[in-house]
């Protein structure tokens, strides 16, 4: 599975990247906003840290804006995707920008039949929000895993992104789903790595080698 980071703060991408566990990063309008940056500045940098996938949400919801702002977009650095919302003017402009090789990721996907219609019409990701299905008392690991099936069955090359996680069950169950991918909040992504039990073993083991020292 895929790690991206769901986040456009410079200092976690940089921390976590480190770690060799990002594999690209997704971004919107509200997220971009919250660093007090310019759009453009914030979304080239990131492209310059992060070897994978950015996405970068295009602004207009009719088909012809959508078009035009994803050509732009695609101009600033060669591994930008261009995040597109689950419209009928959204997959007329994803059809349009998949034959002119630029890669998309088609957003707010809440069923099965909306990720296949995105695939088809030559979405490189499509991304079911698991925690806002979940909101709504709707199975978000159980539709991902129908949209897996589905994907799978027809012989259609979209990456899945699971979108909308909010904890770290819902990274393994998408995981264990085949989900391709998961995107996943800077402020997440420690508790990952982290568990109780790992911490009470460190403090046995150094509690032991202290003890050893003093009785050598």
């Amino acid at each position: 599975m895929k790690f991206f980071l769901d986040t456009a703060n410079i200092e976690e991408i940089k921390r976590i990247n480190a770690l060799g566990l990002v594999d690209g990063v997704t971004t919107n309008p509200t997220i971009i906003a919250r660093e007090g940056r310019d759009f453009k500045e914030v979304v080239k940098e990131i492209c310059s840290i992060v070897k994978g996938p950015v996405s970068a949400e295009v602004i207009g919801l009719d088909t012809e804006s959508m078009v035009k702002e994803a050509r732009e977009l695609a101009t600033w650095a060669e591994n930008i995707v261009v995040k597109i919302p689950m419209t009928e003017a959204g997959l007329k402009a994803v059809n349009i920008l998949s034959k002119e090789g630029i890669k998309t990721n088609v957003t707010l996907i809440f069923s099965v039949a909306q990720g296949l219609l995105a695939a088809k019409a030559g979405a490189t990701y499509v991304s079911p929000f698991v925690g806002r299905l979940d909101d709504i008392a709707t199975d978000g690991v159980e539709m991902v895993a129908q949209l897996k099936h589905v994907l799978s069955s027809y012989g259609l090359k979209s990456e899945i992104i699971a979108a909308s996680i909010r904890s770290l069950a819902h990274v393994e169950e998408t995981a264990a789903v085949g989900a391709d991918i998961a995107t996943i909040p800077g402020d997440l992504f420690p508790k990952l790595w982290a568990h109780p039990l790992t911490d009470k073993g460190i403090d046995q083991f150094m509690k032991d080698w202290e003890g050893f020292q003093k009785n050598k």
